[in-house]
Order: structure tokens, then C-alpha cells, then sequence
């Protein structure tokens, strides 16, 4: 069996010493031989050896020994042995212990005499302490600190011994005289912790009758301070207004620790304005001076539920806040931007917004090694911002357009998005944007942000200015065409021109070919890299830009978006455009641009060919360009545009509805208390505590105090540990709160006898490790007890608890063996609902290495009633937007979401078909970073997923 001891040691087991040798260590004269003896007496003993044969030889040679470290381990090993006898009495031997620690509280070194007195506080056996209890009082009065501070701890454990009221009747007394003369820091705190623990009402006493010298008490007796208060308050809630100005004195005392505390310790207690704005102020502080990034993250999430609880104060706070941007932690700023973001309001929406636009700017002229996710940190900040409050749109949406080119793909994608949204909710400011986009169309480099841009072109370009403008940048970024050319003569003809090379290198490709009348030809086609930004003369690029260089590798989904926004561009022009020969120019050098892209698409050039349905999509458009209907119109030039109309109101509708949900219900019943507030005296009470009574009125009037516990949820979580026919009954209640599980297990016996040193053993499989073992019990007939066992998690991953219970009977001399029934603790206990952008999600996606594919198996036969139950079985959230799922076609997909209690990412997506028989097929595909969860929740889907529909 393991025992208990204060250290902690390594030991191999590979080589244990054997007790032969330690003995004949321990008896010779040298000093670091006995060390070392000790040493591996220490850890034998820790590994469940007995070692008897030491005791004598350790009493007759070490225990005189005046050597320091060999003390330190004598009183290690003296708390590791047993010191008690099978029937709990102690042994006769302990009495030579008694005369040793005697000797050493009266010693004349003052460390032998404190750790002697360090070693009592561990000491259970009233027989070995009762004789050395005049010793230790003799020390509270010795001179050197260290030994009063360790005598007052002493005490204070012999007192809380069953019998210790009898040993030390007035020991109270003496500690609250010891206190009143103390000066040491450490001793003055370890007297009022005993105080506070043993005589709770003379700690009071002693504290209210000093509350004008509290500030100057030292760290360590102010933590204390606040410690009792929150024991005193939390049984007694009415006493709390006694408390609130000794909080607050303390709120700038030049501990950080004790500033922390304080501002903790008033939340927990008071609910008013004043309170929470002062608890607030406090944090603010603590986030700015401290440059412990961790201290940091923690100040923030008790900033966060502050947040949660007391928006309307915290708004006032939002720049206070805001300074942590300053840190170039990036979870530190993302949390940061998080919390400013669920307090901007119409008052603070300029300087919010001002500040990050400072952050941008600080980006772009700083080097840092994570700039770029940082600056699409801000993006999104600010594309929040403004979708919230669009009169703030104009203010940033030109200074970001400069990323519109980022080297960050991640943050030009956002950027581009931002416009896209922005060019739509404030018609005001289109032309402007149009204006700004056609400039810096050409320094985009990402073939996704190029898609984006074109579409906005394509559906917001409507006066025939910007019509001429957007044909003319496509064709100046595409460059001339053809964009590759057959020579006869053998040699590849490059289509660029001799001046384009100052800005960019041409990559030519040759290869053989055989022409339609049977000659050789050479057929060659030339890319471009761009190695400097082009540069504008008189209104025109000075060589190809963008578009060329990224069809030229082979991205043809592109070439497809470049061929329908032009074909917009040029059925808006026939309605803008009087002159016909103008129109017909435009029109026949589109097509030209698409031919070119096909010819492209089906040369033997590209290692790829073009895919059918970029193929399909440009012959599509030029069909419709030499034969243009008029309900062929409608459907590109409106119809487009009405579709994104209607997927901006659904995002907007979702995040209604996921503020809606966020909103905290709270009900109060009709025959409830109130107290109303202005019938109430006021005498004698503070600005603060009538403050706190009126928002304790208001909780109780909206229910706010009415617990949310549901007993039928509770009764969900008893687990039925042995049979009802068993000896022994047991019963375990669960309870999962992030990293901790607490088993509350009920023992009942049901026999007529008693039933002697009852254990529960547990053990755990899986990421689960048991905290301490339960001790044993003594149960008697037909009675019951409640036992607690503390289980850490790491990890979300499904685990099993099981054991057993072991107890003798007085019949009986062997012990008996109750087995009990495993238990498996859900994942769903450590996932919640989440969410996340799409970008996020398939940036992910495509990271994740774990993969767990499950097959769709249910009786269920609508794809949307399947869809909820799996959403409601594993616990996750639906990132597919409702309107994407309306229909009937007979398919389904969607992407589920849910983020664990330590951070880890879940992804599931369902992909359904319903079959001519009416059953449901597919997969379901399960993504995280960590197999756990992967595997775990495809555990849970198979189980689940055979259910009855919801």
C-alpha cells in the first residue's frame, strides 16, 4: 500500500538496497553514508517495504546525531512508519520517539527546534503529543521567529484533533494574546489562521476592532482577511455590509495578490453598481501592470464574466480594456478583441473602432512573427463593428482595401469579404468603393481574393464609367492575348512584350507538335512572375498583372469567374451603352478572352487540363454573349445579387438568434418574496449596501436566484453501483465540471451486522487519475454513508471508472468483495456548442489529422429530422445556414461544430442521401486534432444514431 509522506522522492525500483546494507550504514561514523541510508530507508518505506529490523538501529545511532540533513530525514522517516498497532493503539516503542522529540523543541538550534515543530503538524497520535504539548507552548514565546510561527501551526493541528480541545483547553486564548503582541509577518498570519479555523468568532472580533489598521497588515494576514470574509458572508449573507468597506480598503493595497482577491471577493458578494465598477477598475490595473501572460489570460476571463453578468458597467471599461492589445501575446489579444466586441455600443463605436485602425496601422509598419494572423484578428473585429454600426464603414473600409494584396492569404480573403458586404449594406459608399478597388485590383495575388473582387465588379459596376473601367482593368491584368502561340518556324513566340520584362520574368515551355496538315510545328507558351509592382501610366498598367500569372499555372476556376464577370460587364453595358459598335467591340474582345482561355485549357501545355466544369461554364457564357435573351438577363444581373441580399439577412438572422439564445431566461414565481426597497430603513447603511439591496431586489423580482437545477436531470445522473440483493448497497451521483469528476457515492448497509474497515477501491481507464483513495469506514447496521472521491481529467476522451467495495465482518475474518458496476464518463460532459467561421472551419478541415468516418444506419427517413437528432446527440452546433437546408431534393450536407473544456476542436460533417426505398445512406465524417475526441464521438454517433427520431 502506498503511504503518505511531505516529499516527494524518485525512486528506481529496479535496484532496491537491501535493509542489510542500509544498517551497516546507518551504524558507522559516516556522516554522508547515514544521509544516504536514510535516503533509501525513506523510499523503501514509500514503496510499501516494512524494514522493522531499522527501527532499534535508527534509535541508537541516529537519532543522537546533530547533523541537519540527517535530522530532516530521521522526522521523514518517523512520519512514514506505523506508529499504531492493528487495533489503532500505539506501540510501546514510540515512547523512545517521545523523548528524541522532546529533546529537540528544547534544543538550542533554532532550525531543529522548527522543523520538529513542522514535523507535529502531521501527527495524528494523541499518546506520542500529549507529553511534548508543555514544550511546544514554551514556543510560542521563543525569541526567533521561525520557531513561533511553527509553534502556532502546531497548536493549531493539535487542536483540531478529535481530542485536541482536552490537550489545549485554552489554546485560543493563548494564540489571540500571541497575536496581539506579534510583529512577524508570517507568525501574525499563521495566529490568525488558527483563530479563523478553530474560534471563528474571536478571529471577528480581533478583525473589527482593527479595520482602520488593516491596510497596513502584511500580504500574507490580508489573504487570510479575505478568506474569513468569504466564509463568514457565505453563511451569512445579511453580515456582508460589515465586510464591504474592509474590501475596499483593500482594493489598493500594493499587493497584486491581495488586489486580485479583493476584487474577486467583492463580486462574489455584492452586486452593486458601485462595487463592480470599483472590481472592474481593479482588474484593468492588473492587466496592465502585470507581464505574466498567464496572470494576463486570467485577469481577462474574470473580465470576461463580468461581461456576462454586468454589461451596462463594463461598457464604460471597453478602453481600459482595449490597452491589453498592446501585448504581443496573440491569445491575449484575441481574447481581448472578444470581450470589446460584445460591449460596443452607439456612444463608444468611434473610439473602439479609432483604436483598432491604430493596431492596423502598427501591423503594417512593424515586423512581427505573427503580423499577418494578428491583422486578420482586426479585419474581422472590424467587419463586426461595422456590420453592427454601418455609419462606421466609410472610416475603415478604405484603409483596409491597402491589404486587399496581403502576403496573408487568410487576412486578404477577409478584407475582400469585408467589402463585399459593406459595397451591399451602405449603397452610399459603392462608388467609392468600385472607385478604389479598380486602382488596386492589380496588387492582388491570392487567386480567392481575385474571384471575390471580380464578382463585386461584376455586380456593382453600373454607370458606364465604371462599366468601361472594370473591362479595361480585366483586360489590362490579363494581358495580350493569345496566352500561348504555335511558331512553324520552330521557335516559341513569346506575347509579351520586350518592354514588359523590365517588371517581370517570362517563363517560356517548347514542345512538338503536329498541325492539322500534318507538319511539326513548336508549341510554347510563356508565364509570368512579377518581381515589383506594376506601375500605372497614364491610367494603364505597364505590363500583364495578376489575372494572367494565375490562369497561366492553371487555375481555370478563376479564368471561369474572369468570363462571367465580363459577361455581366457587357450585358450592363447594353443597357448604359447607346452606341451599338461600342458595345459589339466589347463584347467580341470578351470573347476573344474566353476562346483563349479554352485554347489554353485544352493545349497540351498545362500538366492539367481544364476541369468540365469551368469548360462548361465559359461556353455558357458565350453562348449568352452571341445570343442574349431578356429572362436570361434578369437572372445574371438580378438574380445574383437578390441571392447574396438573402444570404446576408440569414447570417444576420443567425446571429440574432444566437444572441436570443445567449440571453439569460430567468423566471420568478408568482408567490415569491420582494422586498420593496423604499419601505425599507436605511439607518445606519452605506451608499454601497443600499445599492447591493436594491439589485438583490431586482434578482429576486426577475428570478435570477431561482436555481436552475432540475431534479429530473439529477436523478438522469445516479448511477446504480451493486444489485439490490448485494450486502452492501451503492449508488453514485456524477458530477463533471471541467477538469474535475466528483462521485458522491451513497453506501448503505443492508445487513444486521457491523460492518468493519468498508473501502471503496477505485480505479480508472483511460485520461482519468484518482486524486486521494477513500479512507475507511465503520458502518453499522442497516445504516448509510456518503462518500466522496475526487477524479482528475486530461483529456476528452471517454473513460471508465470501476472498482469495488471491501469491508470484514466480526463473523468473518476475511475480508468480503463487493463488486461494482463500470462507469463510463460521456465526452458530451466536456464538449458545447460552438462556433466558427467557414474559413475557419475548412482551414481545419484541411489541417486535422485525425479522421473518424461513420456510416449513416437509422430507421430515421427525413434527412432534417436525422440532421436534428444527430445535433442533438453529440452536443455540437449546426454551422449550415438554415435557408441552405430548405428543399427537398433528397440530399443533405451540412458542418457541425463544438469546442471541448480544453480547447480542442471538434468537426463533423453529415453528408446524407435519401435512397428510392426511402432509407437514409451517407457518411458522417469526424475531424480533431487528437484521436480522443475523433474516436469518442464516432462511439457516440453509432450509438445514437439508431435512435427514434426527436
Amino acid at each position: 500500500m502506498e503511504k503518505s509522506c511531505s516529499l516527494l522522492i524518485h525512486f528506481d525500483k529496479g535496484t532496491p538496497a537491501l535493509a542489510n546494507e542500509i544498517k551497516e550504514s546507518l551504524e558507522g561514523s559516516d556522516v554522508d553514508a547515514k544521509v544516504e541510508a536514510m535516503k533509501k530507508a525513506v523510499m523503501l518505506l514509500l514503496n510499501g517495504e516494512t524494514l522493522p529490523q531499522l527501527f532499534i538501529t535508527i534509535v541508537r545511532y541516529v537519532l543522537p546525531s546533530e547533523d541537519h540533513t540527517i535530522q530532516k530525514l530521521l522526522l521523514l522517516y518517523l512520519e512514514i512508519i506505523d506508529k499504531t498497532d492493528s487495533k489503532g493503539k500505539v506501540l510501546p516503542e514510540m515512547i523512545l520517539i517521545c523523548q528524541n522529540l522532546r529533546n529537540n523543541l528544547q534544543h538550542p538550534n533554532e532550525y531543529i527546534r522548527g522543523v520538529t515543530l513542522r514535523f507535529l503538524c502531521r501527527l495524528n497520535e494523541t499518546e506520542i503529543i500529549e507529553p511534548l504539548i508543555p514544550s511546544i507552548l514554551a514556543n510560542l514565546e521563543h525569541r526567533h521567529p521561525f520557531i513561533r510561527r511553527n509553534a502556532i501551526l502546531a497548536v493549531m493541528s493539535i487542536y483540531k484533533l478529535p481530542q485536541g480541545e482536552q490537550l489545549l483547553v485554552d489554546a485560543p486564548e493563548m494564540i489571540e494574546k500571541a497575536l496581539s503582541s506579534e510583529q512577524d509577518p508570517s507568525a501574525k498570519r499563521n495566529a490568525f489562521l488558527m483563530l479563523f479555523t478553530c474560534a471563528q468568532e474571536r478571529a471577528i472580533n480581533y478583525l473589527l476592532t482593527r479595520v482602520d489598521s488593516i491596510p497596513e497588515w502584511g500580504e500574507l494576514l490580508q489573504m487570510v482577511v479575505l478568506e474569513l470574509i468569504r466564509k463568514v458572508c457565505r453563511t451569512n449573507r445579511g453580515e456582508k455590509g460589515k465586510y464591504i468597506t474592509i474590501i475596499i480598503s483593500l482594493l489598493s493595497a500594493p499587493s497584486n495578490a491581495v488586489m486580485y482577491e479583493c476584487a474577486g471577493t467583492l463580486v462574489s458578494l455584492s452586486s452593486a453598481p458601485t462595487a463592480i465598477r470599483a472590481a472592474a477598475n481593479t482588474y484593468c490595473q492588473l492587466l496592465q501592470s502585470q507581464s505574466d501572460n498567464n496572470v494576463k489570460l486570467i485577469v481577462l476571463d474574470r473580465l470576461n464574466e463580468l461581461k456576462t453578468s454586468h454589461r451596462e458597467i463594463m461598457v464604460d471599461m471597453i478602453m481600459d480594456v482595449l490597452r491589453a492589445l498592446a501585448s504581443p501575446n496573440l491569445d491575449i489579444r484575441r481574447k481581448t478583441i472578444d470581450i470589446a466586441l460584445e460591449l460596443i455600443t452607439p456612444r463608444n463605436i468611434d473610439e473602439v473602432v479609432q483604436a483598432l485602425k491604430k493596431e492596423v496601422v502598427k501591423t503594417q509598419s512593424t515586423e512581427l512573427e505573427k503580423n499577418g494572423e494578428y491583422r486578420q484578428m482586426l479585419v474581422q473585429a472590424i467587419h463586426s463593428c461595422a456590420i453592427k454600426f454601418p455609419e462606421v464603414a466609410s472610416t475603415v473600409v478604405h484603409l483596409l482595401m491597402d491589404f486587399l494584396g496581403d502576403s496573408n492569404v487568410a487576412s486578404a480573403i477577409d478584407v475582400v469579404v469585408f467589402v463585399r458586404e459593406i459595397i451591399e449594406t451602405n449603397p452610399k459608399l459603392r462608388v467609392a468603393i468600385i472607385t478604389r478597388l479598380l486602382d488596386t485590383f492589380y496588387q492582388i495575388r491570392a487567386a480567392r481574393v481575385c474571384s471575390c473582387a471580380l464578382w463585386i465588379i461584376g455586380e456593382y459596376c453600373l454607370s458606364l464609367s465604371e462599366v468601361e473601367s472594370g473591362l479595361a482593368t480585366i483586360k489590362q491584368c490579363l494581358g495580350d492575348l493569345p496566352f500561348f502561340t504555335v511558331n512553324e518556324e520552330g521557335d516559341g513566340a513569346d506575347t509579351s512584350k520586350p518592354s514588359q520584362q523590365v517588371n517581370s520574368i517570362t517563363v517560356s515551355s517548347r514542345r512538338p507538335a503536329i498541325l492539322a496538315d500534318g507538319t511539326y510545328a513548336t508549341q510554347s507558351a510563356a508565364s509570368e512572375t512579377a518581381i515589383s509592382p506594376p506601375t500605372l501610366v497614364q491610367g494603364s498598367l505597364a505590363s500583364p498583372g495578376n489575372l494572367r500569372s494565375l490562369i497561366l499555372t492553371g487555375d481555370f476556376f478563376l479564368g471561369a469567374v474572369v468570363a462571367c464577370t465580363l459577361t455581366k460587364l457587357i450585358l450592363r453595358l447594353e443597357e448604359v451603352q447607346p452606341s451599338k459598335p461600342e458595345v459589339n467591340k466589347a463584347s467580341s474582345q470578351a470573347l476573344l478572352v474566353m476562346v483563349s482561355m479554352l485554347q489554353l485549357g485544352q493545349s497540351s501545355f498545362l500538366p492539367h487540363p481544364i476541369d468540365n466544369d469551368s469548360y462548361d461554364r465559359i461556353v455558357l457564357c458565350i453562348r449568352l454573349l452571341c445570343n442574349t435573351r431578356d429572362e436570361i438577363r434578369k437572372i445574371w444581373l438580378q438574380s445574383c445579387r437578390d441571392s447574396f441580399v438573402k444570404m446576408l439577412a440569414d447570417k444576420q438572422f443567425c446571429e440574432t438568434e444566437e444572441i436570443k439564445a445567449k440571453a439569460q431566461i430567468s423566471h420568478a414565481q408568482p408567490d415569491d418574496l420582494i422586498d420593496f426597497y423604499h419601505l425599507k430603513s436605511r439607518k445606519g447603511m452605506s451608499q454601497l449596501e443600499l445599492e447591493d439591496e436594491v439589485q438583490d431586489d431586482l434578482k429576486r423580482a426577475t428570478g435570477e436566484f431561482t436555481k436552475d437545477g432540475d431534479d429530473a436531470n439529477k436523478l438522469n445522473r445516479i448511477l446504480q453501483l451493486t444489485g439490490f440483493s448485494d450486502p452492501v448497497y451503492a449508488e453514485a451521483y456524477v458530477t463533471v465540471h471541467h477538469y474535475d469528476i466528483v462521485l458522491d457515492v451513497t453506501v448503505i448497509n443492508r445487513t444486521k451486522e457491523t460492518l468493519q474497515n468498508l473501502c471503496l477501491e477505485l480505479a480508472t481507464m483511460g485520461d482519468l487519475k484518482l486524486v486521494e483513495r477513500p479512507q475507511n469506514y465503520t458502518l453499522a447496521p442497516e445504516s448509510s454513508k456518503q462518500i466522496r472521491a475526487n477524479i482528475k481529467v486530461s483529456s476528452t476522451e471517454t473513460g471508465v471508472i470501476f472498482g469495488n467495495i471491501v469491508y470484514e465482518t466480526s463473523n468473518v475474518m476475511e475480508r468480503t468483495v463487493v463488486v461494482l458496476n463500470d462507469i463510463h464518463i460521456d465526452i458530451m460532459d466536456y464538449i458545447s456548442p460552438a462556433t466558427c467561421a467557414d474559413v475557419a472551419f475548412r482551414t481545419m478541415w484541411a489541417e486535422f489529422e485525425w479522421e473518424n468516418k461513420v456510416a449513416v444506419n437509422t430507421v430515421i427517413q427525413d434527412e432534417k429530422e436525422f440532421l436534428n437528432h444527430i445535433i442533438k446527440s453529440t452536443n455540437m452546433k449546426c454551422l449550415t445556414a438554415p435557408s441552405a437546408l430548405d428543399g427537398d431534393c433528397g440530399f443533405l450536407a451540412a458542418n457541425l461544430y463544438a469546442k471541448s473544456v480544453f480547447g480542442e476542436d471538434a468537426l463533423v460533417n453529415v453528408s446524407i442521401e435519401k435512397q428510392i426505398d426511402g432509407k437514409l445512406s451517407g457518411y458522417i465524417r469526424i475531424r480533431s486534432k487528437t484521436q480522443g475526441i475523433a474516436l469518442s464521438l464516432g462511439d457516440k454517433i453509432t450509438l445514437k444514431q439508431k435512435g427514434v427520431a426527436i
